[in-house]
């Protein structure tokens, strides 16, 4: 009875998802192999192919129960299993005034990129989605917002989809200002974990100017990666008095966000086995891909064309004011 009335259902729209997050998977190995690295990560890949499919093929209806339950369920373990490859061990070790420092940029880099989408003309969940793309690490951070906010899947493929290029491309100029402003390895390391998105891009921005800017970059993009667990807990305590709920917090808060933040904890104080902690991250990623292929086979094309250049720019005045920002730091803190 279970199986007919929960698991059956899904199935035909989850094997459709599968096969849209392997061909994603497949996409990226191609790209590494003919390019050396990988630069578009697969989680886009997998948005691109399941729009193309949506667009070309359609959708048929029995396929939306599974794609549904992908673009959900699946993306709340993903985010939850997210966690336990966090730790905020490395934190001690980067000094208070740094630390400090980054979690005033990310609140004001929140606080202004989501205004200047607002501004110009971006509904609030798209404004909010390129706002914790840009502030906190990219399309990790806009994967685990989106169901907090109940962000449209349009909406979350536009933000992810623009700012992911807007993210590849920033890659390549970094090491341009590396050597145009002659930045010391530790300020780069600095400049560089504050604006870049993803932690995979830090390394290959950090790389040319050597190991102590790459050590720098990673731990500065961790602490600012560590930001997500109190925004997307904030975000769903907004949410929740914005519909004027008077529920117990664990009611108001999504299980994924309290699961999220229970095991970014047990790994930072070390419940979480070492032997466990790479299958968790494998599984994780593969989860989110999964996801993101489901919410490319429920994206309208025309929809996240419609509002396109709006998020580029909108992405691009943020990362402008990111980037003066984090110079800001680099002059307050004095390094060298």
């Amino acid at each position: 009875m279970f199986f007919n009335t929960r698991i059956k259902p899904i199935l035909p729209g989850l094997a459709v998802t599968l096969m849209v997050a392997l061909a994603a998977k497949l996409v990226e190995h191609a790209e590494r192999v003919l390019l050396g690295r990988g630069w578009v990560e697969s989680l886009v890949f997998a948005i691109l192919i399941g729009v193309v499919v949506r667009s070309v093929f359609g959708l048929a209806p029995r396929y939306f129960a599974g794609v549904r339950f992908c673009g959900k369920t699946v993306l709340e373990i993903a985010i939850v299993l997210l966690g336990g490859s966090i730790s905020a061990q490395a934190i001690g070790s980067a000094g208070g005034g740094l630390v400090a420092a980054i979690i005033a940029v990310v609140c004001i880099s929140l606080f202004v990129s989501y205004h200047i989408g607002r501004a110009l003309g971006l509904t609030r969940h798209l404004a909010m989605l390129v706002a914790c793309g840009n502030s906190i690490c990219g399309n990790s951070a806009i994967a685990a917002t989106a169901p907090v906010i109940d962000a449209r899947s349009d909406d979350v493929a536009a933000s992810i989809s623009f700012t992911a290029i807007l993210g590849v491309l920033f890659v390549f100029i970094l090491p341009m200002l590396h050597a145009g402003l002659g930045l010391s390895a530790t300020q780069y390391g600095i400049f560089s974990g504050l604006t870049v998105y993803a932690v995979p891009q830090v390394l290959a921005a950090t790389a040319p100017a050597g190991a102590l800017a790459v050590q720098v970059g990673t731990l500065v993009k961790l602490i600012r990666v560590l930001m997500l667990g109190p925004v997307i807990f904030s975000l769903a305590l907004i949410g929740g008095r914005a519909r004027e709920t008077r529920l117990p917090i664990a009611q108001v808060v999504p299980w994924f966000i309290i699961g999220f933040i229970v095991m970014m904890t047990a790994r930072s104080f070390g419940l979480l086995p070492e032997f466990a902690l790479g299958g968790m991250k494998t599984v994780s990623s593969f989860l989110t891909i999964l996801a993101m292929a489901a919410l490319g086979l429920s994206v309208d094309i025309r929809n996240v064309m419609h509002v396109g250049g709006r998020v580029v720019m909108a992405a691009l005045m943020s990362l402008a004011v990111l980037c003066m920002l984090s110079g800001f730091v680099i002059v307050l803190l004095g390094t060298a």
